[in-house]
């Protein structure tokens, strides 16, 4: 049986001889299906072409995982550890026993969780490969889930699923979208808040790739539901990070594109 990936996100869809049909997450507008067509690829191709993961460690207690070479989209997951257990957020396309002996070596994982569909990656075999934790799913984008296990599980609202760590729901990317809320001052925003270059500004799209805004109004929305705590660092899912005064930073970018998109600042253009 292979376990296959869509090659243009990483995510992952059910084990099988043969790969699906499509991706419903690249034919959704806010992904894309590449101009040649879909591609597939999976964990047992990856693994025999050389791919791995590294950690690398962000601050204390909180580690980057990404797959090298890039897959999919490419996300930077986050390990996030606590004296109660551990959270991945946002698994990486790919993972192998070696990633998952690293993580263990790290006290290994309590919960998973994605901030978004497009960050499934390869969820459920993280799971299974470090002992079956649960995988949380937004009620409102269970229905992208294209590998479904007995792992995943359902969350809504506001979640502290370890002390101290709080899922909470944002919307906007999608309904579900979703941080992690750390009481030690961090948000990990995967893409609903999206720091930009400058580390000093973000932003916030329906697309990335293909240039969907938000309304005023969901961004107005979006940005105070994240401000709702205080939070002085954020980190995105493409090792972009805001890394003091985040707070301020979301509020000044909600203004700052709130107004643009409501014709505030026509004249300049």
């Amino acid at each position: 049986m292979v376990d296959w990936l869509c090659a243009a996100c990483a995510v992952e869809f059910p084990a099988g001889d043969e790969p699906p049909a499509s991706c419903p997450i690249c034919e959704d507008e806010r992904q894309y299906v590449p101009p040649g067509g879909q591609e597939w690829t999976s964990l047992q191709a990856l693994q025999r072409a050389g791919e791995r993961v590294t950690v690398t460690e962000l601050e204390p207690d909180l580690y980057a995982l990404r797959s090298e070479p890039k897959i999919g989209i490419g996300q930077q997951s986050m390990l996030l550890r606590t004296p109660e257990g551990n959270l991945l957020w946002d698994p990486t396309g790919y993972v192998d026993e070696a990633a998952a002996a690293a993580v263990q070596d790290l006290g290994g994982v309590a919960v998973i969780a994605t901030s978004h569909p497009h960050m499934f990656g390869a969820q459920t075999s993280w799971s299974r490969m470090l002992g079956d934790p649960p995988v949380l799913v937004h009620t409102a984008d269970r229905d992208w889930v294209q590998r479904d296990e007995p792992s995943i599980r359902t969350w809504s609202g506001d979640e502290e699923v370890l002390p101290g760590v709080t899922l909470r729901t944002i919307g906007g990317h999608f309904p579900g979208s979703a941080i992690v809320h750390w009481d030690r001052g961090v948000v990990l925003a995967g893409d609903t808040v999206f720091p930009g270059p400058s580390q000093r500004w973000v932003t916030f799209m329906r697309s990335f790739p293909n240039a969907i805004p938000l309304s005023a109004a969901v961004v107005r929305r979006t940005a105070d539901r994240v401000c709702e705590r205080p939070f002085a660092r954020l980190y995105g899912n493409l090792g972009n990070v805001v890394p003091v005064d985040a707070r301020a930073a979301v509020l000044r970018s909600a203004e700052r594109y709130i107004g643009w998109v409501s014709g505030v600042f026509d004249e300049l253009t």
